[in-house]
């Protein structure tokens, strides 16, 4: 064995590691938010073991609108990864058709991506654990709607990264739903969070969802402030996401680095 050759290839990935923040991201947070993630959760159910009645229910539930904001905005970055992997990105680009346009099919795409997956695991649930996600009533419509809108704009967001970073910035499409999910409050409520979190997490809209989702189950209780608060949390991050998008699209055009973005 060569001693030399071997520490040749070592400094190359060591290199490729070190000279890159994604990666370097891809190494930390995964530890880290699994920890903070099952922390909490074990923090709430230490001091409010009684808070749940029907325990599997409400985890359940919340985990099924969790899995549809997870598909959906996966779902999207997936169709725009899979453009860039078989490198018809170029001919993407180039084609008559407008970015409005090439967002919309992908945000129509990403839906029906979403509801494959999705609607088995709604019709299981009854007859294995004896729990329907229709016990929300007509909530349960705009909870998965604006589920599905927040889970666009990230979709959008993590596209507009790839657009001006290129591929190095893929690891991060597979890491964006992990990240926030600690302040999302999924399966705990926010007054579980260190006063810091909770300042955090009342600027995303997935507190306000499961909190109304946990307002119906556990105090049957329809708190429209929640719904509202979500839905324009959700324009304004949407807004947002779009003007990035447009603006990563234009910088990369500007430096010539569309036509390379799959290499």
């Amino acid at each position: 064995m060569n001693l030399i050759r071997i520490y040749g290839l070592f400094l190359r990935h060591f290199y490729l590691i070190t000279r890159s923040f994604p990666r370097i991201l891809d190494l930390i947070y995964w530890p880290t938010i699994q920890i903070t993630l099952w922390g909490f959760i074990s923090n709430f159910f230490a001091e409010y073991s009684t808070y749940y009645n029907n325990a599997v229910g409400i985890i359940l539930t919340c985990a099924i609108l969790y899995d549809f904001l997870f598909r959906t905005s996966i779902g999207f970055n997936m169709l725009f990864l899979e453009e860039i992997w078989s490198r018809n990105f170029t001919n993407l680009f180039i084609s008559p058709m407008k970015i409005s346009e090439i967002i919309t099919s992908l945000v129509g795409t990403a839906l029906i991506r979403a509801l494959i997956g999705l609607v088995p695991a709604i019709l299981l649930t009854s007859p294995l654990f004896g729990i329907s996600i229709f016990n929300l009533g007509i909530s349960l419509f705009f909870l998965f709607l604006s589920l599905y809108i927040f889970g666009i704009t990230l979709g959008i967001l993590v596209s507009a990264g790839l657009l001006r970073f290129g591929p190095s910035f893929e690891n991060i499409a597979w890491s964006t739903m992990f990240l926030i999910a600690p302040f999302g409050c999924i399966y705990y409520p926010v007054d579980i969070l260190p006063v810091f979190f909770q300042k955090v997490a009342f600027c995303m809209p997935l507190v306000y969802v499961f909190e109304e989702a946990r307002s119906i189950l556990v105090d049957q209780v329809v708190n429209l402030e929640n719904i509202y608060k979500a839905f324009l949390l959700n324009v304004i991050y949407l807004t947002i996401s779009i003007s990035l998008f447009y603006y990563s699209f234009n910088q990369a055009r500007k430096k010539g680095t569309l036509i390379n973005i799959g290499e």
